[in-house]
């Protein structure tokens, strides 16, 4: 199995503050790997390093083998092939469900206004939103809304996601159905890099669960390990907290 993403020495600092501390991660195609971790531990900003939206001051990030960190990359090219999902849903408020799904398909990848609309209608089908086309996002619940933001990005047929807390906006009831399409994909196969605070579903969905403590990987593995037997302290120190909060 070849790799899909792997992660060298990178680090990123805004101002005096480094919030990535010298990140090493190597995943395998269609391998769903978690990041866990206390808030400003590094999660959202490895995920938009990997995207590009934030540059890195030192270290690489390689996608299907090629560096995408590199000079004089396309980046581009290179998010055409990588989908992220925030924890705000950014739907655009003035279009539909549907030419919200077809906008990017038909700009970026040139891809003909009935084509990119037979193909947003059969994503929509399969995640239970098709009679949601002709809605627009403030007529949808949060669960629907971000459904509709994971669905978008997977218009533009993305070989990576990368879901940086998708749930933390959403009501306690609306969790389940996000949750559901992302099991979804990862029954599909999809590789996923997924920022979460939902240990139960870290623990359900994950093959390798990483735990983020001041910028730097302080542990990783199994989720059965991570989750029953961590090795460092600070693991420990977190997952009871989460345990006594009842997140898990």
């Amino acid at each position: 199995m070849s790799d899909a993403i792997v992660i060298e020495g990178v680090r990123k600092s805004f101002g005096k503050l480094e919030v990535l501390r010298g990140v090493d991660l190597t995943m395998a195609e269609h391998e769903v790997v978690c990041l866990i971790g206390a808030s400003w531990s590094g999660k959202s900003t490895l995920l938009r390093c990997v995207n590009l939206l934030e540059p890195i001051e030192a270290g690489r990030i390689v996608v299907h083998g090629d560096e995408i960190t590199a000079r004089g990359v396309d980046v581009n090219a290179v998010r055409r092939q990588i989908g992220i999902v925030f924890q705000a849903f950014n739907l655009f408020p003035h279009m539909t469900v549907l030419r919200n799904l077809t906008l990017a398909p038909t700009e970026a990848l040139g891809v003909s206004r009935a084509e990119a609309e037979q193909q947003a209608r059969e994503l929509l089908r399969r995640f239970g939103l098709l009679d949601k086309e002709q809605e627009y996002p403030d007529r949808l619940s949060g669960g629907q809304q971000q459904r509709v933001a994971i669905t978008r990005a997977l218009a533009m047929r993305p070989s990576i996601m990368l879901l940086d807390e998708v749930t933390s906006a959403l009501d306690p009831e609306l969790v389940a159905e996000v949750l559901d399409v992302i099991r979804e994909l990862a029954s599909g196969g999809m590789t996923m890099l997924i920022a979460t605070h939902e240990m139960g579903f870290a623990k359900d969905i994950a093959s390798r669960v990483c735990f983020l403590d001041e910028g730097a990987i302080l542990e990783q593995g199994p989720p059965a390990q991570i989750f029953s037997e961590p090795r460092e302290e600070r693991t420990k120190r977190f997952l009871q907290r989460i345990i006594a909060a009842g997140r898990m």
